[in-house]
């Protein structure tokens, strides 16, 4: 989904004690480190808890859960299945670091699933583990000063970083290589099952960009519009929209390709880099990555 705005703030200190001069509290009894914290430190570092991004409408907000809740250990993932929240619950961690949404809905709104079987368990799980989950999407995306978290893990997960353009980070220019070479390639290297491509097997191509998730219509005809793009690899579309022009563009007899990965798999590996940068400053209790993994098979 989109990526909007920017977010987050940071953390109070250790609690020291009395007046001048005096010593840390003891670490054994120190405040524990709770979600509220956690994610206060998250928007410092992400734009800074008192910038317009975080002020302004955003999906970066909390999901389920109490923000006073101690954190026993932190995943960051895709998306808070019920899989992955057993899994964290099985590893004693509580505060899950989801990139989309969490209940169906790009906003999470819920009253109109009224008290659908599926929502309500979910719901009574996160409750009963006392479980926090906090979306991080938008300003992982677009944070000040600092590159698109998803795409960096990504870029790194398909060893494409010394083929990045230096002056626009989702175009790259690769070896020659067949269209459906490029997209087998992509498929062994992240590990997809159900890959797509739209274009010609044989095409030859050397000017790809790359839009994780669902960039939308807008930016992803944009792109293939450009004389500097042969192959767009995104993670979905409509198919009566960027698949649709691709299809007009071949019976045009303009070359070009779409490879659509998944929106999952297009940005996983955004949510391990996610992980990684946040270790830099949570360190009081452990964070790990939890992959949600792809939700499509295909059959032999």
């Amino acid at each position: 989904m989109p990526a909007r705005t920017r977010v987050f703030g940071l953390l109070l200190g250790l609690a020291v004690v009395g007046g001048e001069g005096a010593a840390a509290q003891p670490s054994s009894i120190r405040s524990p480190l709770t979600a509220r914290q956690v994610i206060e430190r998250i928007q410092e570092r992400a734009g800074g808890r008192d910038s317009e991004s975080w002020r302004g409408p955003t999906v970066d907000t909390v999901k389920a859960g109490d923000l006073e809740t101690p954190v026993t250990g932190v995943a960051t993932t895709f998306s808070a299945t019920m899989d992955v929240l057993q899994r964290a619950v099985a590893r004693g961690t509580n505060l899950i670091v989801a990139h989309e949404p969490t209940f169906y809905d790009h906003l999470d709104e819920t009253a109109w699933l009224g008290d659908d079987a599926v929502l309500q368990a979910k719901l009574a799980y996160i409750q009963k583990h006392k479980l926090v989950v906090w979306r991080f999407h938008d300003h992982w995306h677009s944070a000040p000063g600092q590159p698109d978290g998803v795409l960096k893990g990504m870029v790194a997960g398909l060893g494409w970083e010394a083929l990045q353009s230096s002056t626009n980070p989702y175009l790259f220019t690769l070896p020659e290589t067949r269209l459906e070479d490029l997209a087998r390639e992509v498929k062994r290297r992240i590990g997809i099952r159900t890959l797509r491509v739209v274009g010609d097997r044989d095409l030859k191509v050397r000017r790809v960009a790359f839009a994780p998730g669902a960039a939308g219509r807008d930016r992803q005809i944009k792109a293939l519009a450009s004389d500097d793009v042969q192959v767009l690899i995104v993670g979905e579309s409509r198919e009566w929209e960027t698949v649709l022009y691709v299809v007009d563009a071949i019976g045009q007899g303009r070359p070009r390709g779409l490879i659509l990965m998944g929106h999952d798999v297009s940005e996983e590996l955004g949510m391990q880099e996610c992980a990684t940068w946040l270790k830099a400053f949570v360190s009081e209790v452990p964070v790990e990555y939890l992959p949600a993994g792809e939700p499509f098979w295909a059959p032999e």
